[in-house]
C-alpha cells in the first residue's frame, strides 16, 4: 500500500512538486481514521451537492411544464375580449332576424342591420383589424386578389373597378385580401390610358 501510494505522489510530482510534496506530509501525518473521516465528510458534501442538482433539475422542469400550460391557456383564451365585443352584435343581429320574420318594417330592419354592421367595424377596428382600400386604386397583388379582368371606358389598365368581397389587415398585416376585378382598359379600337405605378 505504501509502495503505491508514493507511485501515485511520485506521477503526480512531475506536475507540481510543491503541492504534492504538502499533500504527502499531510497523507503521512493522517491516520487512518482521520482519513476514513475526510472520506465521509466529502462524500456527505458530494451527496448534498448530487441532491441539490437533482431537485433543480426537477425544478427547472416544473417550470418549463407551468410555462408550457400558461402559453396553452393564453393562445386558448387569446381573443376572449374580442369574442366578447362581437357578442352584442350577434344579438342584434338575432333580434334583426326575429323582427323580419315578424313581418315588420323593412325600413327599420335594414337600418338595424346598418347600425350593427357599423358597430361591429368600430369594435373590430379597435381591434386593429381595418379593411384593405379596393375599388378605385391601382392594383396591388400584396392585397388584392384579381378574380378576373374586365374591359372598362373610364378606369385605366391596372385599376380596381370591383370589389367581390373585402380584404382585412390586423395591425398591418394581410388577413384576407380583397377579392376584386380589374380594368383591362377600353374595349379594343380605343385608347388606354395606363396606371403610372
Amino acid at each position: 500500500m505504501e509502495e503505491e501510494r508514493s507511485k501515485v505522489i511520485s506521477e503526480s510530482d512531475r506536475h507540481n512538486p510543491e503541492e504534492n510534496r504538502s499533500i504527502e506530509t499531510s497523507l503521512e501525518k493522517m491516520t487512518k481514521e482521520e482519513v476514513l473521516e475526510t472520506f465521509r465528510g466529502l462524500k456527505e458534501t458530494a451527496d448534498r451537492e448530487h441532491d441539490l442538482y437533482l431537485r433543480s433539475m426537477a425544478e427547472v422542469e416544473n417550470i418549463k411544464k407551468r410555462v408550457a400550460k400558461e402559453k396553452e391557456e393564453w393562445v386558448k383564451y387569446a381573443n376572449e375580449n374580442l369574442v366578447k365585443s362581437i357578442l352584442p352584435f350577434m344579438d342584434n343581429l338575432d333580434k334583426a332576424v326575429t323582427h323580419a320574420r315578424d313581418g315588420k318594417s323593412l325600413d327599420a330592419l335594414r337600418e338595424g342591420v346598418e347600425l350593427t354592421l357599423k358597430g361591429l367595424k368600430d369594435s373590430l377596428g379597435k381591434s386593429g383589424v381595418q379593411e384593405v382600400e379596393a375599388a378605385g386604386a391601382a392594383f396591388d397583388p400584396h392585397y388584392h386578389e384579381a378574380v378576373y379582368e374586365k374591359e372598362d371606358d373610364h378606369a385605366p389598365v391596372g385599376t380596381v373597378i370591383q370589389e367581390l368581397q373585402k380584404g382585412y389587415t390586423l395591425h398591418g398585416r394581410l388577413i384576407r385580401p380583397a377579392m376584386v376585378v380589374v380594368s383591362k382598359g377600353p374595349a379594343k379600337g380605343e385608347k388606354r390610358e395606363e396606371i403610372p405605378r
